[in-house]
């Protein structure tokens, strides 16, 4: 799977997991140099506390574009810290 934002592949994996629709990717998976850390937070009542990161592509900024566990609750281990995504990033 990749996941694709802005013509640029930001990550890539055979490991992926999916959850409610959404393709997990390993953290070993994206390629850091397109993202920042976000200060947003959101609760999921089954999975956790979320972080995000910005994805910035070709001096442009998708806010919040990619979200991660990284710690979750017992029913979500399997995702702990892959990292998922959405506002516009195809994942294929």
């Amino acid at each position: 799977m990749k996941a694709i934002w802005n013509g640029e592949v930001i990550a890539e994996s055979n490991e992926t997991i999916v959850v409610e629709g959404n393709h997990y990717f390993p953290h070993k998976a994206i390629n850091q140099e397109f993202f920042q850390p976000s200060a947003t937070h959101t609760v999921c009542g089954w999975k956790g506390t979320a972080s995000y990161y910005d994805v910035v592509v070709k001096g442009q900024v998708n806010k919040d574009a990619a979200w991660f566990y990284p710690q979750t609750k017992d029913a979500a281990k399997n995702i702990e810290n892959y990292v998922a995504f959405w506002k516009g990033v195809k994942v294929e």
